[in-house]
């Protein structure tokens, strides 16, 4: 959530750097007109409490000496339900405020790239090199039906499209593959945590997925609870409302999870077996530190994210988003995409993420800061996120990358130890 008090002061910047994200940003002008209402409220209200305090002390005095009050007492009342009146729209103004500030995007930091689209998204680096076959490559349906490893089919038939089934050694692959992930990065400093996956409204709110995207999430109304899209919700909610020390920072955080999607807008994208699913498994990196920390905590991020792929000899690159394609979150945001050799293509793997202090203000998850003179400030504090990573894509390119001309599947090293087996 944008600072107001940033609009309050700074409306031009507030709505240039929403033009570089191809936002509409007259909604400023009406946030600054309903604000200007609610200053004039407040003002009313004080002169009112004002009027009020005073003519109480006068009524005490009138008492005192017994005079007679009941006129002013009349009056006061008549004054008591005004200002009771003006909390009640005070209220009303603020919930209006901050409904429109919900829709509000992130503002791209400076010095990334500007573009209108992911067509103008920048290339930082390609590591590994594209394997080349003396055979016709399968895709991983194929693969994964050969093998009896994964039923699309039958998960379809136990919940419907894009509930995939694992099966046998695909079962024991996907969970090797998770453990090997979260062992890695707990040697990079990250704290283990498993977490609920149904979440509540205050923590879907808190980590910005509504009701921007409600219309993406699985929802069971009668408890008004939320399958989770990703660990990063109930991760950054694990310190909501709190205030963190200084030399606690950064708490670093890995969590493995189910996740749940709708993917209400995916109509006419592809939808075949892995490529887009409604739930999937995933490992959340999330990185709560200080804002001056905040960047350089982000390239690390990046680092471990991508060391997963390198130890799997998974060919990907990094793309830097534009500010036209940035998460709605985020501030900056790098993709790391893995080659598809049957769709010919990149495909989204994993997104590491800067939300700065837009998610720790609605979350309320602030710092104890040490200032030169030995005296603490409380401040709110940035979160990072990324992938470390979804499963499903790299999925579908580790397999592909390493099937054999009979349409075996060869086992990456590192995962052996954790699977038993070399080749499926």
């Amino acid at each position: 959530m944008l600072d107001i008090k940033l609009i309050r002061e700074n409306p031009d910047y507030v709505k240039e750097k929403l033009q570089l994200r191809n936002e509409d940003s007259s909604v400023i002008l009406k946030i600054q007109e309903i604000d200007s209402k609610r200053l004039e409220i407040i003002k009313k209200a004080e002169t009112l409490k004002e009027i009020r305090n005073k003519v109480s002390d006068e009524i005490g005095a009138m008492k005192k000496n017994k005079v007679n009050a009941d006129e002013k007492i009349t009056e006061m009342k008549k004054v008591s339900d005004e200002i009771k009146e003006l909390d009640v729209e005070l209220r009303n103004v603020e919930k209006d405020i901050e409904n429109l500030l919900y829709y509000i995007p992130a503002l791209p930091a400076d010095g990334i790239p500007y573009g209108k689209s992911a067509d103008e998204n920048v290339e930082v680096k390609v590591w590994g090199e594209k394997k080349k076959f003396d055979f016709k490559v399968k895709d991983h349906i194929e693969l994964t039906k050969k093998l009896d490893i994964l039923d699309f089919e039958r998960g379809t038939k136990i919940s419907g499209s894009g509930f995939p089934l694992y099966k046998g050694k695909g079962a024991t692959l996907e969970r090797s593959l998770i453990n090997f992930m979260l062992d890695t990065h707990i040697t990079k400093g990250y704290r283990e945590v498993l977490t609920p996956i149904l979440v509540n409204r205050a923590s879907m709110e808190a980590a910005e997925k509504v009701p921007k995207f409600e219309e993406d999430m699985y929802h069971m109304n009668e408890d008004d609870l939320f399958a989770i899209p990703t660990a990063e919700v109930p991760i950054v909610n694990i310190h909501r409302d709190e205030i963190l020390k200084e030399d606690e920072l950064p708490v670093k955080y890995c969590g493995f999870t189910n996740c749940f999607r709708r993917e209400a807008g995916s109509y006419g994208k592809d939808t075949k077996g892995f490529l887009r699913v409604h739930q999937f498994n995933k490992v959340e990196l999330i990185n709560f530190c200080t804002p001056e920390s905040s960047y350089e905590e982000m390239e690390k991020m990046l680092l471990d994210a991508c060391a997963i792929l390198e130890a799997l000899n998974v060919h990907y690159r990094i793309i830097e988003l534009c500010t036209g394609d940035i998460g709605f979150s985020a501030s900056k945001c790098y993709d790391i995409e893995v080659w598809s050799y049957a769709e010919d293509k990149w495909l989204e793997a994993s997104s590491v993420s800067n939300c700065t202090d837009f998610q720790s203000r609605r979350a309320k998850v602030r710092y104890k800061k040490v200032l030169e003179n030995g005296k603490t400030k409380t401040e709110l504090l940035h979160i990072l996120n990324g992938s470390g990573l979804a499963t499903s894509r790299l999925m579908v390119a580790m397999l592909e990358a390493n099937q054999t001309k009979d349409g075996n599947i060869v086992v990456p090293e590192v995962l052996r130890k954790y699977t038993g087996f070399d080749i499926i």
